[in-house]
């Protein structure tokens, strides 16, 4: 009975390999000969006779994929366009937005390493801001992404699929937004993280740091206002007749009624 049943296990694995080999959809010029699979050994099949081709882009490992054009070389000034919108963005499917950022991402790697030969041999980079707009364009491709995700992870579970996290106080008192992570060592044995975090977030020297820190953000704040009071009294000074309400709306932090009554917001001209 134990080799019956092992004849009839081995039958049943010989049917279902023949069952996978006859699904396979076979070109007509394949034949189940010796001399004919001699000849599709030696030559290379073309997709317009098979049935199922694997398309695949050319591998280009040369070095130069790290340079601008050659034509470009030595030129002052390159033509190039405007970064793209999110608007733009969010018309293209997630396939093109894929391969919108690796090209991004390739243009990118040129021009730090233009920049940094252009360094190197002391001559001056053209179009610095051509990173400026690729930059801009990756972060609003991210943007776009992340859109997409947080409506469809909103549709699907009801959360917005973001990485949550909490407000932490730093070792110097600051407080800041700090996104959850996962880690391969849990806090209490990690012995590295306990290193480095061993100091606490009291203490005089942290109340000083904190209290001169923020002595330094008023005094920065106090200085911007002050800037703009002056740049507006200089204008009514200027244009004594201009429009308040543009005033107010280009600047709304300011005393338009006060800063008029200054003195140094009247110029030498006769009042009618």
């Amino acid at each position: 009975m134990a080799a019956l049943a092992k004849v009839v296990h081995i039958s049943k694995a010989v049917n279902n390999v023949s069952k996978l080999f006859t699904n396979f959809t076979l070109s007509s010029n394949v034949i189940s000969t010796t001399a004919s699979v001699t000849r599709l050994t030696t030559r290379i099949p073309t997709c317009a006779n098979q049935t199922a081709c694997f398309h695949t882009t050319l591998r280009r490992n040369d070095i130069m994929e790290f340079f601008d054009d050659p034509k470009n070389w030595g030129e002052t000034k390159v033509k190039v366009g405007r970064a793209w919108k999110k608007d733009e963005l969010r018309l293209k499917s997630n396939e093109d937005l894929h391969k919108l950022w690796f090209v991004l991402l390739k243009e990118r790697n040129m021009l730090l390493t233009m920049e940094h030969a252009a360094k190197e041999e002391h001559e001056i980079f053209p179009n610095p801001e051509r990173k400026d707009k690729v930059d801009e364009s990756m972060e609003n491709l991210e943007e776009v992404v992340r859109e997409r995700n947080r409506a469809y992870h909103l549709l699907e579970t009801g959360q917005d699929g973001e990485r949550s996290g909490k407000v932490v106080t730093s070792q110097l008192g600051l407080r800041y937004y700090y996104r959850f992570s996962e880690h391969k060592i849990p806090k209490f044995m990690n012995s590295g993280w306990r290193e480095r975090y061993k100091f606490g977030s009291r203490g005089h020297a942290v109340r000083k740091f904190l209290t001169l820190y923020r002595e330094k953000l008023w005094q920065t704040k106090r200085k911007a206002m002050v800037r703009e009071r002056n740049h507006v009294m200089h204008l009514i000074k200027r244009f004594p007749n201009m429009d308040p309400e543009a005033i107010k709306k280009h600047y709304p932090n300011v005393n338009l009624e006060k800063l008029a009554q200054k003195s140094k917001s009247r110029g030498h001209y006769a009042p009618r």
